[in-house]
């Protein structure tokens, strides 16, 4: 049955749900990469780089970690707010680790880098949380 403008409500109703269910699927795509630096054993550096990636990564997705998003803050906010866990989750996908250490005249140095090299990382924003997942 026609409504008057012409249109079949039930196509526009197909196309609403396609669409509606299709958008879990499509999430953005961030490069995130860290770096620590501990001397001493005290951290004397740390950067987390986020950035929006410009061409699409391809790969498959891995383990997510999920944070709550109830006040719809960026990504770069939202891994500040949840520090210690987001460096806990990247320790368990794999870091770089260099260190050396330097003995003379009984001084003891020690210096160690902690190095995630930049990865692809797909992020879905929901209502009330975030979705972020690796992309190998």
């Amino acid at each position: 049955m026609r409504s008057r403008d012409g249109n079949n409500p039930f196509s526009l109703t197909i196309w609403a749900v396609a669409f509606l269910v299709s958008l879990p699927l499509y999430g953005s795509e961030y490069l995130i990469s860290y770096r620590s630096v501990v001397k001493n054993a005290m951290l004397y550096n740390e950067n987390l780089f986020v950035s929006k990636t410009m061409q699409k990564c391809e790969g498959q997705e891995q383990e997510p970690i999920i944070f709550s998003n109830k006040n719809h803050q960026s990504l770069k906010k939202i891994l500040s707010n949840s520090n210690e866990e987001f460096i806990e989750y990247l320790h368990r996908l794999g870091l770089l680790v260099q260190h050396k250490e330097e003995k003379s005249n009984f001084n003891h140095t020690s210096t160690t880098i902690l190095t995630l090299k930049t990865r692809c990382f797909k992020v879905d924003f929901n209502e009330d949380f975030v979705t972020i997942a690796p992309i190998n």
